[in-house]
């Protein structure tokens, strides 16, 4: 389950997820989050706890003040508990770049690495599978290069044919309790990833309907969360013949 914030982390475990993904920054697809969210987190839930390694929204080429951003980040998570990290690094031509991926993947041993969607976005999805491997990464995160998982069933099929045990393929974007289990029973994944967010209206009493404090207007007083139930439906779904 991906979550950004504890209350999110509890709800995930609560209903049956076996990992979290801490993030800051959904609505960017994922942001490293704060020290005190990692902490917070680590202390709340007994399952493992992954962290987003990513200082920016945007493309995946990082400069080198980004790229030595990444490194504290994940001295700093290991500090604080993380039991693994979530980061991805292509070159300009949109290739993985292994040099340092393995840098990150040294620097976070002995916690465990997944490579993100950053893997979707690459020139050549089965060559950057080759070169996940090289750089030593524990998984990845993919929907197979299309929009969903759903539509890219058939490449993570291939993936995980063609991974030989060697990386663990986890399957994202657009899982459901409705399409769950086919997906599963089709591409031969071990892991899904998922979101599961619904939104959560403010309990502010004073509003100012005037302004606009973040790039889309009326977000004030509502934000996304994690629900217990739509966890447990969805792991029920996964366990129960249709």
């Amino acid at each position: 389950m991906c979550a950004d914030s504890v209350a999110s982390a509890i709800a995930a475990e609560r209903g049956g997820a076996a990992r979290v993904e801490l993030c800051s920054g959904l609505s960017e697809g994922g942001l490293t989050p704060s020290a005190g969210l990692i902490e917070l987190t680590r202390a709340a839930v007994p399952i493992p706890v992954h962290v987003m390694i990513r200082p920016r929204g945007g493309d995946f080429y990082y400069d080198e003040d980004e790229f030595r951003t990444m490194q504290g980040d994940i001295a700093l998570a290991k500090n604080l508990g993380a039991d693994g990290i979530v980061a991805g690094v292509l070159d300009l031509n949109g290739n993985v770049d292994v040099k340092r991926m393995r840098a990150l993947v040294d620097l976070a041993r002995p916690l465990t690495v997944t490579f993100h969607r950053a893997f979707d976005m690459t020139a050549d999805i089965f060559r950057a599978l080759e070169d996940a491997c090289a750089a030593g990464i524990d998984r990845v995160l993919t929907s197979g290069g299309e929009r969903t998982a759903i539509e890219g069933q058939e490449t993570i099929e291939r993936l995980v044919k063609a991974s030989a045990g060697r990386i663990v393929i986890m399957a994202g974007s657009g899982i459901k309790p409705e399409n769950a289990r086919g997906l599963i029973e089709r591409t031969g994944v071990g892991e899904i990833h998922v979101g599961l967010r619904s939104m959560i209206p403010s309990s502010m009493l004073h509003r100012n309907p005037r302004i606009t404090l973040g790039a889309v207007e009326g977000r004030e007083y509502q934000h996304f969360g994690v629900l217990q139930a739509d966890v447990a439906r969805l792991c029920r779904a996964i366990a129960e013949p249709a």
